[in-house]
C-alpha cells in the first residue's frame, strides 16, 4: 500500500534549499560583521586581510589574491587603505623587484585584536543556539562546500 506524500506547504521549499539557507545566513552574518567592523573603521575585507597576514606573516600580494580569492584591483584598494592607516605596509621583494611583499604593522596587530573581539561578539550572537560540537561540525561542513564553480577550477 502506497501512502500519498503530503505536498510541501508554502515556504517549505525555501527551508529545504540549503543554498538559500546558506545565502540567508551569510547575508545576516556579513551584515552584522560589517556593522561591527565599521565601528573600528574597517570593512570585512580589511579585517580578512589583517587576519590572513597574522596567520601567514609577510606574504606576496599575489599570494594574498590567491588565498583570499579576490579581484586584484579590490585587494589593491584594501591594501591602499591599510597602508594609509598604518596597519600594513608593502615593499618590493628584494629577490624579485616585480613582487610586492605585504606585512602587517605593529599598529595593524593592535587593531587586529579589536577585529577579533568584534567578530567574536558577532559569532557569539550568531551561534548562541549551537554547542561547541555543533560549531566544530558546522565549520567542518562549510570548509567542504564548493565555492569555486566547476568551470573555474584549475584555471
Amino acid at each position: 500500500m502506497r501512502v500519498a506524500q503530503e505536498a510541501p506547504g508554502p515556504g517549505s521549499a525555501v527551508r529545504d534549499r540549503l543554498g538559500l539557507l546558506l545565502a540567508r545566513a551569510g547575508v545576516i552574518a556579513s551584515t552584522q560583521i560589517r556593522q561591527a567592523l565599521t565601528l573600528i573603521g574597517l570593512g570585512p575585507r580589511h579585517g580578512h586581510v589583517l587576519m590572513h597576514l597574522a596567520a601567514t606573516g609577510p606574504t606576496s600580494q599575489q599570494a594574498l589574491i590567491e588565498a583570499l580569492a579576490v579581484d586584484p584591483s579590490s585587494l589593491v584598494t584594501v591594501l591602499n587603505d591599510l597602508e594609509r592607516d598604518g596597519l600594513a605596509e608593502r615593499r618590493r621583494d628584494p629577490a624579485d623587484r616585480r613582487r610586492h611583499i605585504v606585512e602587517m604593522s605593529a599598529r595593524g596587530a593592535a587593531v587586529l585584536t579589536e577585529v577579533d573581539r568584534a567578530v567574536a561578539a558577532v559569532e557569539q550572537d550568531l551561534f548562541v543556539d549551537l554547542d561547541e560540537r555543533e560549531m566544530t561540525r558546522l565549520a567542518e561542513l562549510l570548509t567542504r562546500v564548493r565555492t569555486v564553480p566547476h568551470d573555474c577550477e584549475g584555471h
